[in-house]
């Protein structure tokens, strides 16, 4: 799942908070309101939260911050040593949306912000099938991701930033699986979770899903 990145996680880690932050003007767009963003998920908070892709720790910190018990699953060596630099109370395990210990306490939502978009849409259905089993009655998935209205919408954007020069941005674009919001509705649906979907940015949706009663 994702694995195929790590590399580019390893060498990103050092310089991702100033990514963030506006430093990169390729990434300025996907990142603008990126504390918002993460406000937006902490307010949906609950409990113990188990968080993938956690990479320096910047959304654990508000959750933390919060009063939640926090677990964090993160594939990057690089990043997990920087998230625990940054926050030694947290809990991190090496993992991923798809593979992770299988003896975790009980939960009460799961959260990720820009990790979601490195499964196949294959892969999503599954880690989304396999969090319909972690979650109680009304436990909720928040995610904060980059995905498009459409197809063409998507194309749009990978045109955009190919003739603004911010060809690192379109090779992006083109390469990782960033989805639409149909499909992601569909695979939420199809496990039993009810779905909506807020536009944070010209790039970034917030993806609220609560598992519904008829959940397995």
């Amino acid at each position: 799942m994702g694995r195929e990145f790590l590399d580019l996680f390893e060498d990103w880690a050092d310089h991702y908070d100033a990514s963030v932050t506006g430093n990169d003007p390729q990434y300025v767009e996907v990142f603008k309101h990126y504390d918002e963003i993460l406000e937006a998920v902490t307010r949906h908070a609950f409990g113990t939260v188990l968080e993938f892709g956690v990479g320096t720790g910047n959304l654990s910190e508000k959750l933390l911050e919060q009063g939640n018990h926090v677990i964090g699953i993160e594939p990057s060596p690089a990043m997990r040593r920087l998230a625990e630099i940054k926050l030694p109370k947290l809990t991190v395990f090496e993992g991923d949306f798809l593979e992770y210990p299988d003896d975790l306490p009980e939960i009460d939502m799961i959260t990720s912000t820009y990790a979601f978009h490195h499964l196949t849409n294959e892969e999503k259905q599954t880690a989304v099938r396999k969090f319909a089993r972690l979650l109680p009655d009304h436990g909720k998935i928040v995610f904060g991701d980059t995905m498009f209205h459409s197809e063409a919408a998507k194309q749009a954007k990978i045109e955009e930033a190919t003739q603004e020069g911010h060809l690192e941005l379109a090779a992006d674009l083109e390469r990782e699986y960033y989805p639409t919001l149909d499909e992601l509705q569909n695979i939420f649906e199809s496990e039993q979770f009810d779905v909506t979907f807020k536009q944070m940015n010209e790039f970034v949706w917030l993806i609220i899903a609560s598992k519904n009663t008829r959940s397995g």
